[in-house]
């Protein structure tokens, strides 16, 4: 078998970044044309917020379980597959006759963008190697802070061309001239399947339905709850936590008896992935839920129109996008001490945003003052999210990199879903007492600050507790700059 690398594996790299660019977009870009949806379809606010967190349940649902399926039964055929589904409910969602409809596409469409998302980074561990990997692993961090932080931008474009009542189909239709060619340049440069004897693998549909359940259980009443705390069904985190110890019961069971566990739990033995695993989880906790209190702020506290409120968080982009690309290439050089400054870069950058934020409370020129640190902190952001991802994958063996990956993503949907949740409980809780914007921006963003710094907090025990571990002789450590040897099997 040849050990050369595929010479098309840059082109098939940038096929799976625009698919996964248009996937982790659709997760803000909605936001801004919510009101456009009430006045165009005469939807309720339950209805338009279904609209977004819908998509976030069903997309974190399956992420796992296609994470294997690509795994054992060929990643290219799963990446098609998710991308010719995500076309198909982005036209129907942008073809919506009713609200009801809408709701239900959103949810299919979060089903085929969990389909996709794992077979990016399953690829990535396919066809990279070495110092590679961490420049294509950048490369995948660029686009998750973009796409995270440029969705209101392209969203206001959108609706100031397009208009308030119908604006909001385009913000649907736009993918389907990025899709159509994505999937025939996807069918001509990702790398056939191949025969694998690990796809005669039984899927594990026990333990799929354990973890769908309590992933699930989990994520609906934290994302329920970002307006009104009170209504949410808090009830179904016993279910979650009763299912996800099934789950692992069952897993267990599963490997004892036939070896073909959904998630074998000795990839979380594995120190690098572990301690990324749960770092990546807390930093999208504070990492997202900024864009949802300040596009709050801006349009209903400040008047600004979806196309201001998008201006105003470019500079985040910037940041990520300058950055990413830089620190994935830089990763195998610093490992995890640069993934430790990216996030007191961060910190620094959303402390700057909150500060600017209470001097210019109410000012026109918010917008624009806010614009250096938001800067900063993207750049901060730009050399955690690819640097830690590429850390944590760095000795999962390629086989397994569809699932690890899965695991990974549905770890930072939670993780978004828990701080999403606790800033809009602060948030929404200060706006309803005093009636107060700038009070209920400022001390929303408390909690992100707090989040970012708990993920700091664990990136600097790790990596304090790695300069204690023994030294790992030159030749024999992981393939990336990660903080020592892992626990192993």
């Amino acid at each position: 078998m040849s050990t050369e690398p595929d010479p098309r594996r840059w082109r098939a790299l940038s096929v799976c970044l625009v698919a996964g660019f248009m996937s982790l977009l659709d997760v803000s870009i909605v936001n801004v044309a919510l009101p456009s949806m009430q006045t165009g379809l005469g939807a309720s606010a339950a209805q338009v917020s279904w609209v977004v967190s819908g998509y976030a349940l069903t997309f974190g649902l399956v992420l796992v379980a296609a994470g294997r399926l690509g795994d054992d039964r060929g990643r290219r055929r799963m990446f098609l597959l998710g991308l010719a589904l995500f076309v198909l409910t982005s036209a129907a969602a942008g073809l919506a006759p009713t609200a009801e409809v809408l709701v239900v596409v959103r949810l299919l469409q979060g089903v085929a963008a969990g389909l996709l998302s794992p077979q990016v980074v399953g690829f990535i561990q396919d066809l990279f190697q070495g110092p590679e990997r961490g420049t294509a692993f950048g490369l995948f961090g660029a686009v998750v802070g973009i796409s995270t932080a440029i969705g209101p931008l392209l969203g206001g474009l959108l609706l100031a061309g397009a208009g308030s009542a119908d604006g909001w189909r385009w913000v649907f239709f736009v993918n389907i001239p990025i899709g159509v060619p994505a999937l025939v340049l996807a069918a001509r440069l990702l790398p056939p399947d191949g025969v694998r004897a690990a796809g005669r693998r039984p899927l594990d549909l026990t333990g799929t339905l354990l973890l769908g359940t309590g992933v699930v259980s989990l994520m609906l009443p934290l994302v329920l709850s970002e307006r009104d705390p009170a209504t949410a069904p808090w009830w179904l985190l016993v279910v979650s936590v009763a299912a996800l110890g099934g789950f692992v019961a069952w897993e267990r069971r599963a490997k004892r008896t036939h070896g073909y566990p959904l998630v074998d739990f000795a990839l979380l033995r594995t120190r690098s992935y572990a301690v990324g695993a749960t770092l990546g989880m807390t930093y999208f906790a504070g990492f997202t839920s900024i864009f949802f209190v300040l596009t709050l702020y801006l349009q209903n506290g400040l008047g600004y129109t979806p196309l201001q409120t998008g201006l105003v968080l470019t500079p985040f982009a910037i940041g990520s996008a300058i950055t990413s690309a830089l620190g994935g290439r830089l990763v195998s050089r610093f490992g995890q001490p640069m993934v430790v400054t990216g996030l007191a870069v961060v910190l620094a950058g959303l402390v700057a945003t909150d500060v600017v934020l209470g001097v210019t409370a109410g000012s026109p020129v918010t917008g624009l003052a806010i614009a250096g640190p938001l800067l900063l902190a993207g750049a901060g952001g730009g050399l955690v999210i690819a640097p830690n991802q590429t850390i944590a994958l760095s000795e999962i063996p390629p086989s397994s990199g569809g699932t690890a990956g899965g695991v990974l993503q549905t770890g930072q949907r939670i993780g978004t879903a828990i701080g999403l949740s606790a800033v809009g409980a602060v948030f929404f809780g200060r706006l309803t007492a005093t009636g107060d914007w700038a009070s209920a921006i400022t001390h929303g963003l408390v909690i992100t600050v707090a989040l970012v710094g708990l993920a700091l907090i664990l990136g600097i025990v790790d990596l304090v507790a790695a300069r204690r571990r023994p030294r790992v002789p030159a030749g024999e450590g992981p393939a990336v700059g990660t903080t020592g040897p892992t626990g192993g099997d």
